[in-house]
């Protein structure tokens, strides 16, 4: 297995999150706290161009989301193992243990989910959040349907029963997560090969853990999601998406599904591809930037 790559400049250390989970958690910089959240397949690392760029303005906060890179993986004996409530309760604990009581928040993918059940549960706490290339649980599974929603078929795999899905990705663990790096980064030129079997290596460790964070996204995720729509909570921080336009080949609008549950938006597209933080760093340091200044003063 490859080791794990770090952010240059950025310390680490191990926080404890809820319910005793230790978490691999990298720290860089000054002035008011940023959270940056990883997606799928990747870790932490995912950040490292973006964070170097804020770290002047910002002490930047990067993890690894519970169940992945370095963090601990529990065994998910229960739903709530892995629930985005469960793991936005993780970044809650971080941010306090590093002595922030509010901060900004952005994710990317997976992460992304997580950030989203941290600002309708913790609003308190976010300043702004931040989006990058997901739509929320409860619409994800809404706009999936025809045969142009085969690029989500991992969602379903992932949804099944606990057992099969993860023996079936364990016979071919490094083609399968290797598979969403290439197809998301078609030009194939966004990781080196290091950074890629960082991913790959990081990923296939992680199997059951990963397993079981999408699988609550098919359970008690959707769940949460719905229980909130009815009770017509929002988010009511200022909220910024940037995203590809899935839009398109799916038949949806990404900026009126959002608006339905984040009335203070800013929606663009983005021409990079899904690793647009790592493809375009610059674009998603500036997006986070303009993000930041949309905080109440007293929030900066």
């Amino acid at each position: 297995m490859t080791p794990n790559l770090t952010i240059d400049d950025f310390t680490y250390r191990t926080v404890t999150g809820s319910g005793g989970v230790d978490l691999n958690v990298a720290v860089g910089g000054h002035g008011a706290a940023l959270v940056l959240l990883h997606g799928f397949p990747q870790t932490h690392y995912m950040w490292r161009r973006v964070a170097r760029k804020l770290a002047n303005d910002h002490t930047v906060i990067v993890p690894d989301l519970r169940g992945y890179g370095a963090s601990d993986k529990p065994t998910a004996r229960d739903p709530d193992t892995y629930s985005k409530r469960t793991m936005a309760n993780d970044v809650i604990a971080i941010a306090r243990e590093l002595g922030h009581e509010h901060f900004g928040l952005v994710g990317h993918d997976r992460g992304a989910l997580v950030a989203v059940r941290a600002g309708l549960d913790h609003a308190e706490a976010v300043d702004y959040l931040g989006i990058l290339d997901v739509l929320p649980t409860l619409d994800t599974w809404a706009v999936l349907r025809g045969v142009e929603a085969k690029v989500a078929w991992h969602l379903y795999l992932m949804a099944q029963p606990a057992g099969l899905p993860e023996k079936m990705i364990a016979a071919v663990a490094p083609e399968f997560f290797g598979s969403f790096l290439d197809a998301w980064d078609p030009a194939g030129t966004t990781f080196t090969s290091e950074e890629r079997a960082h991913y790959v290596d990081s990923s296939v460790a992680a199997i059951d853990s990963i397993v079981a964070d999408y699988r609550a996204t098919a359970g008690v995720d959707l769940d949460m999601d719905l229980a909130d729509r009815d009770r017509g909570a929002r988010l009511t921080m200022p909220v910024g998406v940037i995203s590809q336009d899935w839009g398109s080949q799916l038949g949806f609008d990404a900026s009126e599904l959002w608006r339905a549950w984040a009335p203070d938006l800013t929606y663009r597209a983005t021409t990079s591809g899904h690793f647009m933080a790592e493809e375009n760093p610059d674009e998603i340091a500036t997006f986070i930037t303009e993000l930041a200044r949309r905080a109440p003063a007293a929030r900066r």
